[in-house]
């Protein structure tokens, strides 16, 4: 019996080492490769650009203390991202829900998807800063601004991607959703969201990502403590390696948010998603 147990061990072992090293290594590698490129190119005297090793003797306490706090405006890179995130939060949780609620909408009715879908094409080809001078006229505040930023580029995918969705539920989910004579609510909730859900969480995926672009973009020109004044901020002030540093931050979180909305959309279409 042992010996059945020692060998089960092994081969988790061994299928858990194999799983690593197909995931893990290959980035690192070309991490490795792309850092020793940038080195030889921006190395050499008279390069604009810093090369790595300046970027770390210069901006390295960026990477080693992300969540030193000095005051209000001397803070780490750790604390100026969860700012960020606070508002896109915020922001993208709005789109979601009346994102959502649209979608379903334009997907169920047709007069609906007649009349808002035409709006809804003009509307999202609009650049996320493009909204900016509007809703600081609006809001008078650069905090609900941003979140207002967010939300208006974050939404459209969500809508467009519901929609698809509970335009594609098999006619046999009406049909029963008729036989068990479900009101409009239940059959939103028990037959819609689910059959629906591969599509929307598509959607949510996108509005993620973009939502990460938007806040960036609008922090640069709102102010405040976040990632995106940050990298303004440090270019005002000629500091190359740190807008590097920031860029790792932003590309880090961009990557781990996507991948947070991919897993709770496996979770929760049981895999039909890829997270």
């Amino acid at each position: 019996m042992w010996r059945g147990t020692v060998s089960a061990a092994w081969s988790t072992i061994t299928t858990l080492t194999r799983r690593f090293l197909e995931t893990v290594v290959p980035p690192l590698v070309m991490l490795a490769l792309i850092l020793f490129v940038w080195q030889i190119l921006c190395g050499r005297p008279g390069a604009t650009l810093p090369a790595p090793s300046v970027v770390w003797a210069e901006a390295g306490d960026l990477v080693m203390q992300p969540f030193f706090d000095n005051g209000p405006q001397d803070i780490g890179l750790g604390w100026r991202v969860l700012v960020s995130i606070e508002r896109v939060l915020y922001g993208f949780g709005l789109a979601s829900i009346v994102g959502i609620l649209l979608g379903a909408l334009v997907g169920q009715s047709v007069y609906a998807m007649r009349g808002l879908d035409p709006i809804f094409q003009v509307l999202r080809t609009v650049p996320p800063l493009a909204w900016l001078p509007l809703a600081l006229a609006a809001f008078r505040d650069s905090n609900p601004s941003a979140i207002f930023v967010i939300f208006i580029t974050s939404i459209w995918p969500i809508i467009i991607n519901t929609a698809a969705g509970i335009r594609n539920i098999p006619q046999d989910y009406r049909n029963v959703a008729s036989v068990l004579r479900l009101n409009p609510l239940e059959f939103f909730v028990r037959i819609m969201v689910p059959a629906a859900a591969p599509y929307i969480f598509t959607g949510l995926r996108i509005g993620i990502g973009l939502a990460w672009l938007a806040i960036v973009a609008a922090e640069m020109l709102t102010g405040g403590v976040g990632i995106g004044f940050f990298i303004w901020d440090a270019w005002n002030s000629s500091r190359l390696p740190d807008i590097i540093v920031a860029l790792a931050y932003i590309g880090l979180t961009g990557f781990v948010l996507d991948r947070l909305v991919g897993m709770i959309g496996s979770i929760v279409t049981h895999g039909t998603t890829a997270s």
